[in-house]
């Protein structure tokens, strides 16, 4: 095959190209240059896109042998990733920009211009499995589930998986990598794995959202609707948060008290006790599916779901329905036409904590990834809700759950 390799400058990615150039395919390099102004250099583990790993990816190329070029996404990045996750965060919720990163950037963009240039492939060192199923190309866990990066790539459609190539998925252990690495003689051998957001390198979230999204004061409720304190920007707070509130007045019961919701039209922040935060059903429009699911997804279907890159699956149930337009609320998006809501199976496991709309869910079916959405409403365990249809939280508010802030 002639394959592009997209090489980030870490050792994944490199060991990756290695691989595909060793199984004998025709191998070009890629580094993407995803900020106008990148760092030099790394500050540890946190960023990534920086000079130095664009120096590092070229070193690797050489090694190898094969051709290697700098492509310039930064405008695209900046209005699909960067973008985006202000304005999510602006209305109240918690994107998840490596999410929109994997579907925007570098298996949309990246895959569209390596397919227009006539390559069949393009490699990355994402931890994650391909197979032919019954109904076509299916994306699957890796063989090692403590390196298993399906739940990032849940966003990638069947037509982008037919022209993906993960040579890392069956690898049993990242050691095992960084061992191949030296032997290959890749100085990336020990390079530490980048955390935090790239384009916040310091991992001040709030900080960087205070120079990006207006800071306007309000209050703190209650469940009661009381007034107990005040804030300087409902941004700053995450659907879960336990420290940092500053409340005027304690709960009655003397017991914390957490942020259960974030309310953006009237820049109001409501906190309440911890088990408000178990949630039984979640639902969101903005999905897609990894490929023919093989069944009717109006019909409930039995699958296990994923709100976080490391968290543990939950057994659940599942089915798309329409969005009724006498039930639609403010937390519907303005262009779904169809929602798919999920019910946790509370038989076998317990209510999901941390649910922050924003977030995105990965639907599970044994080891295959059948598609994601991203959150729109989360019900909390409590809440009366109708048979197909989650109930709406109002004012444009954030429904009650935890987050993967930073």
């Amino acid at each position: 095959m002639k394959v592009l390799a997209a090489m980030s400058g870490g050792v994944d990615s490199a060991v990756a190209a290695a691989r595909a150039v060793e199984a004998g395919h025709d191998v070009v390099g890629v580094h993407l240059a995803l900020s106008r102004m990148p760092g030099t250099v790394r500050t540890g583990s946190r960023g990534c896109c920086t000079i130095e790993d664009a120096m590092d990816a070229r070193r690797a190329a050489n090694l190898l042998g094969i051709p290697f070029y700098v492509w310039d996404l930064s405008e695209r990045f900046r209005e699909d990733v960067v973008d985006d996750f202000i304005a999510e965060y602006a209305a109240g919720r918690t994107p998840n920009p490596c999410m929109r990163c994997n579907e925007k950037i570098k298996f949309a963009a990246l895959l569209d211009k390596a397919i227009a240039l006539g390559f069949d492939t393009v490699a990355t060192g994402h931890y994650a499995t391909l197979a032919d199923g019954a109904s076509g190309r299916e994306l699957h866990r890796a063989s090692a589930w403590s390196k298993d990066q399906s739940y990032v790539l849940g966003v990638l459609t069947e037509r982008q998986l037919a022209h993906c190539y993960f040579p890392l998925g069956d690898t049993p252990s990242k050691d095992l990598v960084r061992a191949e690495a030296a032997d290959r003689g890749l100085q990336v051998a020990q390079k530490p794995d980048s955390h935090d957001i790239c384009f916040i390198p310091d991992g001040d979230t709030r900080g960087w959202l205070s120079d990006h999204v207006s800071r306007e004061p309000g209050e703190i409720l209650d469940e009661a609707g009381a007034v107990i304190g005040s804030h300087d920007g409902a941004h700053g707070y995450t659907v879960g948060q336990r420290r940092g509130l500053q409340l005027g007045r304690p709960a009655e019961d003397g017991k914390p008290r957490y942020v259960l919701s974030i309310r953006p039209v009237s820049n109001q922040v409501v906190v309440g006790p911890k088990e408000r935060l178990a949630i039984s059903r979640i639902a969101g429009g903005r999905y897609s599916w990894a490929g023919e699911p093989g069944f009717d997804t109006a019909q409930t279907f039995r699958c296990e779901v994923q709100i976080r890159a490391h968290a543990d699956p939950v057994p659940a149930t599942a089915r798309l329905v329409p969005i009724l337009e006498a039930e639609r609320t403010e937390q519907h998006r303005a262009d779904a036409t169809h929602e798919i809501v999920v019910d946790i199976d509370l038989l076998h496991a317990e209510p999901l904590l941390g649910v922050a709309p924003g977030q995105t869910a990965v639907l599970y079916i044994g080891t295959r990834v059948l598609g994601q959405f991203t959150i729109d409403r989360a019900v909390p365990l409590d809440a009366e809700a109708a048979p197909d249809q989650a109930a709406g939280a109002g004012d444009g508010a954030a429904a009650v759950g935890g987050s993967e802030r930073a």
